[in-house]
Parts: structure tokens; sequence; C-alpha cells
């Protein structure tokens, strides 16, 4: 997750809490605890609201009323934290973007962009580049169907290219079985390979197309795992689909996960 998102997840967060300790503090007793002790012992005193001095001794038999005392006091220092920081980020949010370096440079003329060279390499520069970057693609058996793609690229499944397909009609760039290493896994050869628009760093997308083959289900799972050992996490950089032979590629599915970690 990219700060803006982060700081999302924490307002809405904050915002829950916010909602639980206002309802906690109606209704809640007037007045507040002091504590003391005696033989080592706890006491509890009530001091009525606008009282200073020392309060009136509360018995163990009403303890109930200590502790409503006491969650009180916490839950109106919990209120007025969440108050402040909720405060904080909205009034950050408002004035920031995740791009907002990008941006300064995009808002630029075009002829003056001619003229400058941006600070960070924009999104599209970035993928520019990485997209020119040659590799070696796993070869192919010579008994294998060939499967084309529309943008003239060679798959190894139907699911494959039904993907790539949709890739390419949403302009999204992306690399066909670039190798990556895994340790101690080895080389592998992840379906697609994308340049995330919110790190800016690669991210891999899956297709386990077979797995109601036993032998198959479990080599796809032992190259999961090297993917977490290597620090690579599905639903971070990860991305994740299956299918099995009665239950075939949903393109819902694909839309979302695409909008979610691609756009």
């Amino acid at each position: 997750m990219v700060l803006k998102d982060e700081l999302d997840t924490e307002l809405s967060r904050l915002y829950d809490i916010k909602n639980k300790v206002e309802k906690e503090l109606v209704n809640v007793p007037e007045g507040s605890l002091r504590i003391g002790k005696s033989g080592g012992c706890p006491q509890y005193y009530y001091r009525k609201k606008g009282e200073s001095n020392n309060g009136s001794y509360i018995a163990k038999k009403n303890i109930e009323f200590v502790k409503q005392l006491a969650q009180k006091t916490y839950d109106k220092k919990i209120k007025k934290l969440v108050d402040k920081r909720i405060s904080q980020m909205e009034a950050f949010l408002r004035d920031y973007e995740d791009n907002e370096i990008e941006l300064v440079y995009l808002k630029e003329h075009p002829e003056r962009r001619k003229l400058v060279e941006p600070i960070e390499l924009t999104y599209e520069q970035l993928v520019d580049e990485w997209i020119n970057e040659p590799y070696v693609k796993k070869s192919f058996k010579s008994d294998m169907k060939v499967i084309i793609t529309n943008s003239g690229i060679r798959v190894r499944s139907k699911s494959e290219k039904i993907l790539a397909d949709y890739f390419d009609s949403e302009g999204i760039k992306y690399k066909y079985e670039c190798p990556l290493e895994l340790k101690p896994y080895g080389v592998i050869y992840p379906d697609f390979t994308f340049i995330s628009p919110r790190t800016k760093k690669e991210i891999y997308w899956e297709h386990e197309g077979m797995m109601d083959n036993p032998e198959y289900a479990r080599t796809a799972v032992a190259k999961i795992e090297s993917y977490e050992s290597n620090g690579i996490f599905p639903g971070e950089d990860l991305i994740l689909t299956f299918e099995t032979s009665n239950y075939l590629i949903d393109m819902e599915l694909i839309k979302r996960l695409t909008k979610k970690y691609l756009k």
C-alpha cells in the first residue's frame, strides 16, 4: 500500500474507534475517580463534578461503579487523541497526492517538459524503460500447441491468452514469462510481470490453471511458498488466480484485480 491508502485505512480505523467511545460515553456517571492506597491495597474515592477534594470513599461492593468511572476517564482520553489525529490526517489528505512529485512535471506545458529532466521518472517513463529491457523467455516444447495473443505473443494456454488480450485492451504493459530467481526454488517464469502504478515496483501475476491436477497443484503451492520466502506476498506484490476443469477463469474477478493492483 502507498501512503494515501495507508492513511485512508488508518483514518477509517480511527473513525470506528471514535464512534465506539462516543457510544460508551453516553449516560456515564458524572464525577471522577481517585485511586489511593492503604496497607498496599488500592482504595477508591469518588469526586463529584467540579470538586477538587480527595473525594468520598467507595466501598469495594460498589466495584462496578469504580469501573464505570475508570472507563469513562480512559474513553475520554481515547476520544481526545483520535479527534486530534483525525483532524491532522484529514488536513494532510486534503493537500496530498501520492504522485504529487510526478504531477509537478506532468502539469508543465508539453514544450517546457521537453526542456526539463524530471527529478524522478514518471510512471510512463519508468514503464517504457522497463518494457524495453531485453530478457530471455522460457522455451516452448516442440509438441506444444501454438497459441498467439492479439498482440502477437506466444503463450501456453487459452486462459493466458484471455489475460494477455485483456491487459492489452486496457493498455497495461507487461512482460510475459520474464525470469525471476526465487531462493531456494530457482529460476521461475511468472506468467505476467508488471510495474505497479502505486509502488513503481515489479508485481507478479500467476494464473494456476490446472489446480485439480494433484501434481500441478503441489508444484503451484511450492512455487507460491517460494515467493513468500523471498518477501513477495499475495495481495501485495503477487496476484494469484486459479482454475480447474470445473471452475473456469472469472473475468469479473480479473477486472477487479486489474483495477485494484494495476490501475
